[in-house]
């Protein structure tokens, strides 16, 4: 089925070589979008570059102002301008008891999951406003309104995602800028197979124990994809979400407690 309103529409897609990213950034560009994707994994980014050969690609750090102002200033001279913002990237961070994290592995988590969705918005807002409007998605997660033992710097994270979202959605709403935040639940894939891993190494438990675990939490009792955040990503940025915004909006098939 065409989106509406989707087709034609500048996007920037932060960490999209992998994982949901890139997923987004696949059905964007499916959907007709122009479509620029930075990530700071030189590697997956190449390969991610020779599946969507049309697509922009830039080695980026969202964490260091001038790498961000770089890639948005590249992306807007070549698109003419920029209709819509997906604020995807951010770290896991460590599995660990808070007595046991480090200040480095904290500041780094916040500086890359919260600072580049600033840096990001700062450089985009502007040209979104120039264009009439437009979209702003902010990525996350379910553990941003459930929090999530041993993962105090992501969760941290996440809720001042959905904070950030918020004063956004407020601020920019008067110049037809609509922000939203998207909450992924356990989305199948390698990243959450290494936290899994992570959890029961620090719990002396078994992978497949903790997966039981986590999924016997969720009333649908099974993992969403990346694909259906890419789903609903698509939705927001289309006309179909053009009365969509300061939402929180949860992807993960009703996780009850994790």
């Amino acid at each position: 089925m065409q989106i509406p309103g989707l087709s034609g529409k500048r996007v920037v897609v932060t960490a999209a070589a992998s994982g949901i990213g890139f997923a987004i950034a696949r059905t964007l560009d499916a959907a007709g979008c122009h479509v620029a994707i930075c990530d700071i994994d030189k590697d997956a980014l190449q390969a991610a570059a020779l599946q969507l050969p049309q697509v922009m690609a830039s080695a980026t750090d969202v964490a260091h102002e001038e790498s961000v102002e770089k890639f948005m200033s590249d992306a807007i001279s070549l698109f003419g301008g920029l209709d819509a913002l997906v604020n995807n990237a951010g770290i896991a961070g460590p599995t660990e008891s808070v007595e046991k994290i480090s200040t480095t592995d904290w500041q780094r988590c916040l500086d890359v999951g919260l600072t580049g969705h600033f840096l990001c918005t700062r450089a985009a807002v502007p040209h979104i406003k120039e264009a009439g409007g437009g979209s702003i998605v902010n990525m996350s997660s379910v553990v941003g309104k459930l929090g999530f033992a041993y993962r105090a710097p992501y969760s941290a994270v996440k809720f001042g995602v959905v904070g950030l979202t918020q004063c956004l959605a407020k601020e920019l709403g008067p110049y037809n800028v609509r922000v939203n935040a998207l909450l992924p639940g356990i989305v199948a894939g390698q990243r959450i197979q290494n936290v899994i891993d992570a959890r029961a190494e620090l719990l002396s438990a078994t992978s497949q124990q903790i997966e039981n675990e986590l999924v016997s939490s969720v009333s649908l009792r099974r993992m969403v994809s990346a694909e259906d955040v890419a789903a609903m990503t698509a939705f927001l940025i289309s006309d179909l979400g053009q009365n969509v915004s300061g939402q929180s909006i949860a992807i993960d098939a009703n996780v009850e407690t994790i």
